[in-house]
């Protein structure tokens, strides 16, 4: 038997096909809580590629599919949502029901080893809130961009400011209005964004007599 025809036997085998697809679902995972990481993301997309080339030739119950798939979700959803439990409990029974549909019955020669699955749910769990919550958090650590990072920033005065004008941050103009009277040339910071319009406050006081 050629090399081909060993793998295709190989990869056609249940417990393979699950394991390949577990790792392919943790693996997009991992990619979308780390981009640019790129690793698990290949190494994600070929094992998904690999379990549905073997799925094709197995009796698969979609049922199944659906909840194990169901069953990532909540748990992804558990650390971005308070739920106190209740969604990391659905999202282990829905995989572990999924798992144990994922064959049609009918067919017990293609009924999943517990052997197999016990310790790849246990570790797709583990890892897929571990990646979450790793991923989270790196996200909120990240330094704010767009509306909220222009907030705090101090640029000078364009024009006058009584109180609507322009400011100059960053190279940028904005249309702006003050919250007291700002002079040409005069340094103001970022208060609040509204739409196109910035809400600015002057950072020194006007010269007397001007």
């Amino acid at each position: 038997m050629s090399w081909r025809l060993e793998t295709m036997k190989a990869i056609s085998d249940p417990n393979i096909a699950y394991v390949l697809m577990t790792i392919g679902t943790i693996g997009l995972i991992a990619e979308l809580y780390s981009p640019g990481a790129i690793l698990p993301g290949v190494v994600g997309a070929i094992s998904l590629i690999l379990a549905f080339y073997s799925l094709q030739s197995l009796p698969v119950n979609y049922a199944g599919v659906l909840l194990f798939i169901l069953g990532i979700v909540m748990l992804i959803l558990e650390v971005t949502v308070t739920s106190y439990g209740v969604l990391a409990i659905g999202g282990v029974t829905a995989m572990v029901l999924g798992s144990l549909f994922l064959f049609n019955q009918d067919f017990p020669y293609y009924q999943l080893s517990w052997s197999v699955m016990l310790p790849v749910i246990a570790l797709a769990v583990g890892f897929t809130l571990l990646v979450v919550n790793f991923g989270v958090r790196a996200l909120r650590r990240q330094t704010p961009t767009g509306s909220e990072g222009m907030i705090g920033r101090i640029g000078s005065a364009k024009t006058n400011l009584a109180p609507n004008g322009q400011i100059v941050v960053q190279g940028e103009i904005w249309d702006a209005v003050s919250s007291a009277p700002v002079t040409e040339g005069q340094s103001i910071q970022i208060t609040q964004i509204e739409g196109l319009t910035v809400h600015v406050k002057p950072l020194e006081p006007q010269n007397e007599g001007e």
